[in-house]
């Protein structure tokens, strides 16, 4: 997931933007440009001319760790942050990157004027808590480890992790992780008893998953030496035979975060724990820029070990520990509720009862978010495209190519010498981060040269490389449900669709009145799927035959690429719908308590009745797969996309 955020970002009514429509925005227009059949729901929508979802004691960011496959470990990124540099450079970069409009979001569904405010003056002014299946929202309230009927004798004490010295420590974790070519490590056992040796082959054994120990006599003295006992799967699959039978496998745990994304936070807490970060798992991915609370599992790690880290580690917690005999899976929740603050607002009581009551009872339209698609000069979706159309010479160009905007000195270095040479490997030298997406594909195409790009671009994480293709559909998808507001208004109609279980039908002309807007979704490109019987059918089409591509033939040769057909619902109206408006004087302050706030006793934030300015604080929980910042457009009115956030009026604070 594309994650890059801005530090703040101060919100005003839109503007209008100069400059030359793109080829996929002319493309855009003449789809949209055939005659209205005019506004059948009574409802004013308005056309205009947003983003989602790093600071640690320690970054993982520039850590390699490797997969199952023996390749470098990548987060859910698709592009590098710059978001820590200089501000004005990234406001700079910024520039050259994407309005809503660009990617089809231009319509409102409210009828109030909107008005200013600030979005994410501070991190801590975004917080979301995790929806569990059954309803339950996930809550930091419990730092206690829970304790077994069975005892363990392998659980770590808290001496576990003070007997091993820095040293033996990084010696320990070279051979663990395969990065060196010793077979052992002897650790000398200075005060030789049976106690002593007995913690440092424990702490070996549940800090370094995978290595064994034993007791060596060596001259007089006594060593313990550790060695791999199973290779490198032992390294994926923790020791089983310390784990007690009942104790489930998995320990349980929630996540509370601050300015982390789901997946570095994984990696951070993998190299602390020196296990891979596919042991873990949760149920979906987290903003960055954000605190937010998850659930997540990994697998025989003890809570112990998991608590430890509350004391190496700033800006994150974990706690609420259980076992339990299953891992997590992506997609297995309900939603998100979300905690927001908009400061500065401009807005008057009346402007903001009708804002709200309006998301509570109409919703929002339900598109793809700003961070589907990049913050570059280059779309995810234009790489995603070409993917689909088979044409990876272009996919190799999109993503190699010089770009304007700034960017990191050593990717523009990178790009440089890769249009000067076209020679991978002078291009991969430039790169002191070969990580990123671009150090990634350039290292493939050194493995398996140019003649073989597909074989170079599947050393990317599929995850990432399947990101491309879901940014082309939620490109496709906002742009098609754009045309169905512009061509019938909020009341369903003839040939709309709605979903029965999980079979679409369509709705029959002497059935129209018994469905609403909230009712209706519309197709996901792909194959099996179907289409509307009204005109946005023969919108889909045309805008798939602009882009060289059959909507009823989706299937690619690469199977992974195949796009399977979904639907999508139109308009969400969000849940537990409640806001205040507050009144304080310093920015820098916290408007309310969080987690973690609670748990250590923190008073709540005493704010002045007549403050210099107001804020407003909304509260909301919505379905999986839907964006906050959409929903916030709405109140808002106006574009929130990065690029025209960093021409207004941008306050940097931490």
């Amino acid at each position: 997931m594309e994650t890059v955020e801005m530090t703040s970002v101060s919100l005003k009514r839109p503007h209008s933007e100069d400059g030359v429509a793109n080829a996929d925005e002319i493309k855009r227009q003449k789809i949209s440009e055939k005659p209205k059949t005019g506004n059948n729901s009574g409802q004013s929508v308005e056309t205009v001319t947003e983003q989602p979802e790093k600071s640690l004691l320690e970054d993982t960011k520039n850590e390699i760790i490797p997969n199952e496959e023996g390749e470098e470990q990548e987060d859910e990124e698709l592009e590098d942050s710059d978001e820590d540099g200089d501000p004005e450079s990234f406001a700079d970069m910024m520039k050259h990157g994407l309005t809503e409009s660009d990617v089809g979001i231009t319509k409102f569904v409210s009828c109030h004027k909107g008005f200013s405010g600030i979005l994410k003056e501070r991190y801590s002014d975004f917080v979301v808590h995790e929806i569990a299946k059954d309803g339950r929202v996930s809550h930091l309230n419990d730092f206690s480890v829970p304790v077994d009927d069975e005892v363990n004798s392998e659980d770590p004490s808290e001496e576990t992790f003070t007997v091993l010295s820095d040293e033996d420590k990084k010696r320990l974790e070279e051979l663990q992780l395969f990065k060196n070519k010793e077979t052992s490590v002897a650790i000398e056992v200075i005060e030789d008893s049976k106690e002593k040796r007995t913690i440092i082959h424990q702490a070996i054994k549940s800090l370094f998953p995978g290595l064994e120990t034993k007791t060596e006599d060596r001259d007089g003295k006594k060593y313990i030496t550790a060695y791999h006992a199973a290779g490198k799967k032992a390294l994926a699959n923790p020791r089983k035979h310390s784990w007690p039978k009942s104790r489930g496998s998995y320990c349980h745990f929630v996540l509370y975060k601050e300015n982390k994304d789901t997946m570095d936070a994984i990696n951070v807490l993998s190299k602390f724990l020196r296990v891979k970060p596919n042991i873990f798992s949760y149920m979906g991915t987290k903003d960055k820029r954000a605190i937010t609370v998850q659930e997540i599992a990994v697998l025989r790690i003890t809570a112990q070990r998991l608590a430890h880290l509350n004391k190496c580690l700033m800006n994150f917690k974990l706690g609420n520990f259980s076992y339990k005999n299953h891992p997590l899976k992506l997609g297995e929740l309900q939603g998100n509720h979300f905690t927001v603050v908009l400061r500065n607002i401009t807005g008057t009581d009346d402007q903001i009862e009708q804002a709200m009551q309006s998301l509570r009872e109409i919703g929002f339209i339900n598109y793809y978010g700003m961070q589907r698609f990049g913050t570059t000069a280059v779309p995810t979706y234009q790489i995603g495209r070409a993917i689909l159309q088979n044409n990876w010479n272009e996919v190799m160009d999109l993503i190699l190519k010089p770009r304007p905007g700034a960017e990191k000195g050593y990717l523009v270095k990178c790009r440089e010498e890769w249009a000067k040479t076209k020679d991978p490997a002078a291009a991969l030298k430039k790169l002191p981060v070969k990580r990123c997406v671009e150090g990634q594909l350039l290292r493939g195409l050194s493995k398996y040269g140019m003649k073989n790009i597909i074989s170079a671009f599947g050393i990317i994480p599929r995850n990432n490389r399947l990101m491309y293709i879901h940014s082309y559909q939620s490109y496709v998808w906002n742009n098609m449900v754009s045309k169905r507001i512009e061509e019938y208004g909020l009341k369903a109609v003839p040939g709309d669709l709605i979903l029965k279980g999980a079979t679409a039908v369509h709705i029959e002309e002497d059935d129209v009145d018994n469905y609403t807007i909230h009712d209706i979704v519309m197709p996901l490109p792909g194959f099996d799927i179907i289409y509307p019987k009204h005109k946005i059918g023969e919108a889909y089409k045309e805008m798939l035959v602009a882009d060289n591509l059959d909507i009823n033939n989706m299937r690619h040769k690469i199977r992974d690429y195949s796009l399977s057909g979904a639907y999508r619902k139109i308009i969400i109206r969000p849940q537990n719908v409640n806001w205040e408006v507050v009144a304080y004087d310093d920015p820098r302050i916290p408007l309310f308590n969080t987690d973690l706030d609670k748990l250590e006793g923190k008073p709540l934030p005493v704010l002045p009745t007549d403050g210099k300015f107001r804020a407003l604080k909304m509260e909301f929980s919505l379905p999986p797969s839907t964006y906050a910042t959409m929903a916030i457009r709405e109140v808002l009115k106006m574009d929130t996309s990065i690029k025209n956030q960093t021409q207004l009026n941008t306050t940097w604070l931490r």
